[in-house]
């Protein structure tokens, strides 16, 4: 079985899609696929699909989604398969959970990767990092569980994983950065800060990009924007490592054209007290 949720929901066996296409059956097999070999407990899977007001049926028809879940498993499977649909999606004292090994599921990947990139970033090794963590991210199709409808616990995970994915995206441009990769980052870079406009970390790295690349008044022109932004949508002023940034810039410090310097920090905190 291979399973991802970086994306739109997909649980293929021998070729075959196992996602049903009702709504409710595709949230418990997206919960059971997030947490492979572990129990999900029935209160918790009843919560994603009925929240704190489940009604007085609730634990018959999860029992019939898992009934429907386990058809389309063993239609998939075949009838020579060694086991069956059932030990498969196997039922445990007070919950159920899916028998597959973590690497069937693409956030055990991505996850895998993603420590592997950090790691290696702490020990200055910036082009294995920029290399795991770009294998992790090419592991995304879309927003984790695009096509899924998601509950309250789904909800949750789904707002972890894109967390992640965007502290990921950070680090590797961090990498980039410090390889001497800045005229590259730009285009990537300024549709990142558009999309996450207060968000002063991806627009400390289109600065510095910016700034090696020659545009310094264009990277100061981005500060301005963002402190305008800041100042008009939070009543707050950039914080004090974004203002020393700046004023490294005005500064033409020569802090600013070191790429791969003893310091294993990131751009934003360039020049954190």
């Amino acid at each position: 079985m291979r399973i991802q949720v970086l994306g739109p929901l997909s649980a293929e066996v021998n070729g075959g899609s196992i996602v049903p296409s009702a709504g409710k059956p595709r949230q418990v097999l997206s919960l059971l696929s997030l947490y492979p070999g572990r129990v999900i407990p029935v209160p918790t899977l009843m919560e994603e699909i009925w929240g704190t007001q489940p009604p007085q049926s609730a634990l018959t028809t999860l029992q019939t989604y898992i009934l429907q879940l386990r058809r389309r498993l063993g239609t998939a499977m075949g009838p020579d398969a060694p086991g069956g649909a059932k030990d498969v999606l196997a039922t445990r004292h007070g919950g159920y959970l899916l028998q597959v090994p973590e690497e069937s599921v693409d956030v055990y990947d991505y996850e895998r990767l993603a420590r592997e990139g950090h790691s290696a970033f702490e020990h200055g090794d910036d082009r294995t990092c920029a290399d795991r963590l770009r294998a992790a991210l090419q592991l995304w199709r879309g927003p984790a569980l695009v096509d899924v409808r998601v509950g309250p616990i789904l909800d949750i995970e789904v707002l972890r994983l894109e967390e992640s994915r965007l502290v990921t995206v950070e680090r590797r441009i961090d990498a980039d950065l410090r390889l001497g990769r800045h005229s590259e980052l730009i285009a990537e870079l300024t549709d990142l800060t558009a999309r996450h406009p207060q968000h002063e970390g991806l627009h400390s790295q289109v600065m510095v990009a910016l700034y090696r690349s020659g545009r310094q008044a264009t990277a100061l022109d981005v500060y301005r924007r963002l402190r305008a932004r800041l100042i008009e949508d939070l009543g707050v002023e950039p914080s004090p490592q974004l203002q020393r940034l700046h004023q490294a810039m005005l500064a033409v410090d020569p802090q600013l054209d070191v790429i791969a310097g003893p310091r294993h920090t990131s751009t934003f905190d360039l020049f954190a007290a």
